[in-house]
């Protein structure tokens, strides 16, 4: 294949924002396209935050719907199409974590949440060491607040800026809640490891009782 060819295939991929400008102009293969890219990140977003697979497909299914509905709702000179689709994520999942609690255990669906949880970015290297399992189970528990600047700026790579923005806040907002978010999730860490330290030896003593 020659490096012509290579450059026609690379630029006929519709950006995002073309397929949002297809969208509005009742192209149904655009939305097809958008959803298939976007729709796991708006999904595993939701799972992270709520901890449940049928809560987070409904978010999914109505943040994709509310842009169908309402179009004219993203602003391409405002940000991307995916912090917009999490932007409106997010506020479908606060609504929804606010009308119904508790949240309920996640240990049954590992898959889908450790799709997504490589914890890529800025965690410690101590961290990224520890099995996916103590770590989702970790972010769960977090406070909504730092759960999702946790879940926007590791899983899903936004930056400062585009984090601020979805959560509607100032960016020092977001580095003082990642920095605190952190700090708790070492924490968390280190005391499930101790535990599964301390579970070891028990079970090292039984087996020479």
């Amino acid at each position: 294949m020659t490096a012509a060819m290579n450059v026609v295939m690379k630029t006929s991929v519709p950006t995002d924002i073309e397929l949002v400008r297809r969208l509005c102009d009742g192209d149904k293969e655009a939305f097809a396209e958008l959803y298939r890219r976007r729709h796991g990140n708006v999904y595993r977003f939701a799972l992270y935050m709520t901890g449940r697979p049928e809560m987070a497909d409904d978010v999914a299914q109505e943040t994709f719907m509310a842009l169908i509905n309402n179009r004219a709702a993203f602003d391409e000179t405002k940000g991307a199409v995916k912090p917009f689709l999490l932007g409106v994520a997010r506020n479908q999942v606060l609504r929804r974590l606010r009308q119904d609690r508790p949240m309920v255990p996640v240990d049954e669906h590992h898959e889908e949440i450790d799709r997504g949880v490589a914890v890529r970015g800025h965690l410690s290297s101590s961290m990224r060491k520890e099995k996916i399992d103590a770590v989702r189970k970790a972010v769960l528990s977090l406070p909504e607040h730092y759960r999702e600047v946790v879940i926007l700026c590791e899983l899903q790579e936004m930056s400062y800026a585009e984090t601020a923005h979805i959560m509607n806040c100032a960016v020092g907002t977001v580095r003082s809640r990642l920095h605190r978010a952190r700090a708790i999730l070492t924490e968390k860490l280190q005391t499930a490891r101790d535990e599964s330290s301390s579970a070891d030896v028990v079970k090292s003593k039984r087996c020479f009782a």
